[in-house]
């Protein structure tokens, strides 16, 4: 098989492959293409990508070209994992966004739809040409804001491109260590959009064992979810919200930590990683020594402003190895063996929340197998979780339109109406200043 990885010289992709070097089965990825603009970050990953596939003889043979159509002719998977406007771009974000009083994170708030506005021209323009020279290809859709982007790319590649997100696989698994059960026989009970979701319920063996959790403060203490929103907070809510819900629940608190910060998470991985790709391509170094000792680093410090509002420590040895590269592999195998699995992903609503249309793009546990990923039957969400996912779906829905049409008015709209932005008059002066730092938006008139 032959797998296009978009964005191929991206920090991430040596999680990729590695997850591939462990597949030995029939039918398992052969070839993997890596498209990039950047000849240099192609150049730096692919040395990487050698040192992990070193003495490996059946390794997937790796190739690196800027030539889009040329990396999608012919994939029978294509993992896109782009950042339009790069990590100075997610650094701008953040700036303009806290200079306003208002949050600039990569996928929520005022960020969230500023990077929205830039990426989904670019998507649309991928499922185009996926469309058109690998139509049987499966696209998995790494790309932030994931729900927004994979719902841009559905409206024209349908059920064949689904998004993945870490975030869910990471919270199931601490919830089940804590509560000593084995996460591969957890069924996760996960609701919502992505990065606005929520755990109601973990069963094992057809018991929901979550009650006992949540009626423990000692034990909701001792993982990061209990620590960074609090066991009270967990115990009134009566489910375990994703770590991106600290910007909606404490966000006050959330803006001050990174208004306060010496540096924005965005500054602080673009200057992490321009330091990686200089020492990725010396010969005197091994560039995966370096890059093991980068993403060591990146992990440790991961919503560490969030954590430190919060007092909730550091982050646990075991959260620290990654876990989307694996949600990546299970999916491929799924779909291209016909291996029947269940695994929290972004795929269309259909009828699964009765709030939303069946086109809205949610994150829930789907069944997964040759036919692509179908969502299983949820309960209703509480009310509370309703509105906030409706308000942001329709968010997303503005900024959807806004990039279709191009139209200044209708982005100021999605800013506005977003419930961490709290003034048409700053929704106004974040579009204007968006507009400014970023030639990617030249198009909103």
């Amino acid at each position: 098989m032959k797998l296009t990885i978009l964005g191929g010289g991206g920090f991430r992709v040596p999680l990729v492959y590695g997850a591939l070097l462990t597949d030995r089965a029939e039918g398992r990825v052969t070839e993997v293409v890596l498209h990039d603009l950047d000849d240099r970050r192609l150049y730096a990953v692919t040395r990487v990508l050698d040192a992990q596939a070193a003495g490996l003889s059946d390794a997937p043979r790796v190739t690196a070209t800027t030539d889009l159509d040329q990396a999608l002719a012919g994939a029978d998977f294509v993992f896109s994992a782009i950042r339009v406007g790069g990590l100075e771009g997610r650094a701008d974000d953040e700036r303009v966004a806290l200079a306003e009083g208002v949050l600039g994170q990569e996928t929520v708030g005022a960020g969230g739809i500023a990077y929205g506005l830039r990426t989904v021209p670019v998507a649309v323009d991928i499922a185009r040409r996926v469309a058109r020279l690998a139509p049987h290809a499966w696209v998995i859709n790494f790309t932030n804001p994931a729900g927004l982007v994979t719902e841009a790319m559905s409206r024209h590649l349908g059920d064949r491109v689904i998004g993945i997100c870490d975030s869910p696989v990471g919270l199931g698994r601490r919830i089940a260590r804590v509560l000593g059960a084995d996460p591969a026989e957890a069924f996760v009970d996960y609701v919502g959009l992505n990065h606005l979701g929520w755990v109601r319920g973990l069963r094992v063996a057809g018991r929901d064992e979550l009650p006992r959790l949540l009626a423990d403060p000692a034990l909701l203490g001792s993982f990061e979810e209990g620590r960074l929103f609090g066991a009270d907070w967990l115990q009134s809510l009566g489910a375990i919200p994703n770590e991106y819900l600290h910007y909606y629940y404490f966000n006050r608190e959330t803006v001050r930590a990174y208004q306060e910060a010496e540096q924005t998470r965005g500054a602080f991985l673009r200057d992490q990683q321009a330091r990686f790709y200089v020492e990725a391509l010396r010969t005197d170094r091994s560039a995966l020594d370096v890059w093991n000792r980068t993403r060591a680093e990146r992990e440790a410090t991961y919503m560490a402003d969030n954590r430190e509002s919060a007092g909730a420590g550091e982050r646990e040895p075991e959260d620290l190895s990654g876990g989307y590269e694996k949600v990546a592999l299970a999916l491929m195998r799924a779909i291209a063996r016909d291996e029947r699995t269940t695994l929290i992903l972004n795929v269309r609503n259909r009828s699964t929340l009765a709030a939303l249309d069946a086109d809205a793009v949610i994150e829930v546990p789907c069944l997964v197998d040759a036919g692509g990923a179908r969502p299983v039957a949820v309960a209703p969400l509480p009310g509370h979780a309703t509105g906030l996912v409706c308000s942001v779906k329709a968010v997303e829905r503005e900024v959807l339109a806004a990039a279709e049409s191009g139209s200044r008015r209708t982005a100021v709209k999605a800013f506005a109406l977003h419930p961490l932005v709290d003034s048409v008059n700053v929704a106004r002066r974040l579009v204007e200043a968006y507009t400014e730092v970023h030639p990617g938006l030249a198009y909103l008139k």
